[in-house]
């Protein structure tokens, strides 16, 4: 009996996505649940499960091909197989390998992992949910795999050594790779931004000292009190929400010929995955402790090494924050997530000469961009968020006293 697999649902106004690749090929086993294809949408990666336990039966869509909600990617084969449940995990006491027919259950990011390394995921233990190798898995095999000893083997009788090999013709290559379904899309949207807002940047500085010290005094008992670590985003999703709470059109957007304001705030926060840059939301910054930013931070930031984002993970959003100083930038000027209004730039932090009192002294800078839509946000406005924002950085107590 030939049962068929649909393209699931995918999120709210998705209606197709492009069959990125198949995990299971014609004539393996297939069990309850088990992920046989993985479809790259607008967002994220989806893995399309198994609905019933059987062999792979015909692949009906081709890797690269668009397809839509409810159309029939494959067939699995259920004659003769029963219909049972996915294998419980293993017992404490058995090793957590990935086993040979798993390998290709892997989600997008460990099998990159994987291919880039040149790992066999059955010699690697899971430590992820039931078993399940993660990226980290992968790269701590490679290191391991790095480091060991290369195996003592008598030498060969030395060969004449090769003439070398020299190329004459001069021969430039070019290779072609189609844009992955995310990658088109944040084409088009970034385009979309330039050509409908009316985006315009401004920039400060920040002297980072408070904050650096404050971190450096209490990020020992920060994290063994709440298993987190006290990073910066924390400091400047709090100094953000001070900014977006006094000029509220920073924290509005534009639908149609209105003007919506948000009485809370949800921060995007761009985060770098396998396959581009995403932004997944923190929802309710306003009401949220430090610790909680950075755990929320932190989950997100591993579901996305790990290729496990969701639609539901990405959706609405208020302001964005992007942190380009983890890659060293100096000085950006980033561009809107559309329908926000506003995005907050970070940047690499350097000791630089500054005038404090009368005297040139060095401290930690860091360059600061709001790039904003002028059509609802004055300028007055975004330099009016951005000196609040940079006020809040320099004295922290204001992000305790809502000052």
């Amino acid at each position: 009996m030939s049962i068929e697999v649909k393209v699931p649902v995918l999120g709210e106004s998705v209606s197709e996505a492009t069959v990125g690749q198949w995990l299971k090929q014609p004539g393996e086993a297939v069990a309850l649940d088990e992920p046989i294809a993985s479809l790259e949408t607008d967002k994220v990666a989806v893995e399309v499960p198994s609905p019933v336990a059987g062999i792979m039966g015909a692949h009906v869509a081709a890797e690269g091909d668009t397809v839509a909600v409810g159309a029939l990617l494959g067939l699995i084969e259920t004659s003769g197989v029963a219909n049972a449940p996915a294998p419980a995990p293993a017992a404490a006491a058995a090793p957590a390998a990935v086993a040979a027919d798993d390998a290709a259950a892997l989600s997008p990011a460990v099998r990159r992992a994987v291919l880039e390394h040149g790992i066999d995921p059955a010699t690697v233990k899971g430590t992820g949910k039931d078993g399940r190798l993660t990226k980290e898995d992968v790269l701590a095999a490679a290191v391991a795999k790095q480091a060991a000893p290369a195996p003592v083997v008598a030498a060969p009788a030395p060969a004449p050594a090769p003439a070398p090999v020299v190329s004459t013709s001069g021969e430039r290559r070019e290779e072609r790779v189609k844009m992955t379904r995310l990658r088109q899309t944040i084409a088009k949207r970034l385009k979309s931004a330039q050509e409908t807002a009316a985006m315009l940047t401004t920039f400060n500085d920040v002297d980072m000292s408070a904050v650096m010290e404050a971190r450096a005094k209490y990020k020992d008992v920060f994290e063994k009190k709440h298993g987190v670590k006290l990073g910066l985003m924390s400091f400047f999703a709090k100094a953000s929400v001070l900014a977006l709470k006094d000029i509220p059109s920073v924290n509005a957007q534009l639908q149609g010929d209105e003007i919506v304001y948000f009485d809370y705030v949800d921060i995007s926060v761009a985060v770098s995955a396998p396959n581009g840059l995403v932004v997944p939301v923190v929802r309710d910054v306003d009401k949220m402790s430090f610790a909680g930013i950075e755990k929320a931070i932190a989950d997100y930031g591993k579901k996305a090494r790990d290729g496990t984002l969701t639609m539901a993970d990405m959706a609405g959003g208020t302001f964005t924050i992007s942190n380009g100083g983890v890659f060293g930038g100096l000085m950006s000027t980033p561009i809107i997530n559309p329908p926000q209004s506003a995005v907050l730039g970070l940047h690499r932090i350097e000791d630089r000469p500054v005038v404090r009192d009368g005297q040139i002294v060095v401290r930690p800078m860091m360059y600061i961009a709001l790039s904003y839509d002028h059509r609802i946000i004055d300028g007055r406005e975004a330099v009016t968020a951005l000196k609040t924002i940079k006020e809040a950085i320099e004295d922290p107590t204001r992000l305790l006293i809502d000052m």
